[in-house]
């Protein structure tokens, strides 16, 4: 799931869509235990309307761009992930704020470092 910004928006949903940031704010809140996919899906669509299936492409996709990390676990109907965020809240958005100045380096080098000076 690549990230991408949308600059008319505010907080988190600039770059995830409202469900999405109430599954990370809900992984954010209970770290470091982490949750299985039930467990966020039963969070999330307390507040809103979301199939599970959603949830768990979400969550993997995470996994995926290594946002959210992930261990194993057997139970009733064999294994079953429990997934969890390595970030705090501010840890969280300072990887974002990486993530994106990392991008801007990598295709506008001297762009983007004279952009930055002008910020210090």
């Amino acid at each position: 799931m690549p990230l991408s910004m949308d600059l008319s928006a505010k907080g988190f949903e600039m770059f995830f869509k409202p469900w999405q940031v109430v599954a990370l704010k809900y992984l954010i809140s209970i770290r470091p235990e982490g949750a299985n996919s039930r467990e966020v899906y039963v969070h999330v669509s307390s507040k809103m309307e979301i199939s599970r299936a959603s949830i768990i492409n979400f969550l993997n996709a995470l996994v995926d761009d290594s946002v959210l990390e992930y261990t194993e676990t057997t139970g009733k109907g064999g294994h079953h992930r429990i997934y969890s965020i390595p970030y705090d809240e501010s840890e969280f958005k300072q990887f974002l704020a990486e993530q994106f100045f990392n991008k801007l380096k990598e295709e506008y080098a001297e762009e983007t470092m004279n952009a930055l000076n002008k910020f210090k």
